[in-house]
């Protein structure tokens, strides 16, 4: 009886691994880049100490980096946010009326 419930199963299961791996190439991708910009800024930062970079063009670049970061924040909220969580789990839908 369970090989056929696996055997029935097994194209369901392979999908979700697919799910999953996708999932977590994507967060990888996500952390990787925050990384970089975190080495970037550290880098301006330290351009600007030493002198070889200007305040006007460090103020630029700071923003850059800055408004790209809130940008993969703000991503990888609304991602999450789509992902299905269970936080959302307790909430019901606006036509649907309240037990309380």
């Amino acid at each position: 009886m369970f090989l056929i419930g696996d055997i029935l199963l097994s194209p369901f299961k392979g999908l979700v691994w697919i799910f999953r791996e996708l999932h977590q190439a994507v967060d990888q991708e996500y952390a990787n880049e925050r990384d970089g910009l975190g080495d970037q800024l550290s880098k301006a930062y330290m351009m600007l100490e030493t002198g070889q970079l200007a305040e006007a063009e460090f103020a630029a670049l700071e923003k850059q980096i800055l408004d790209r970061l809130d940008a993969l924040d703000a991503a990888g909220e609304s991602a999450a946010g789509a992902g299905g969580t269970a936080e959302g789990a307790g909430e019901s839908n606006p036509g649907e009326p309240k037990d309380h």
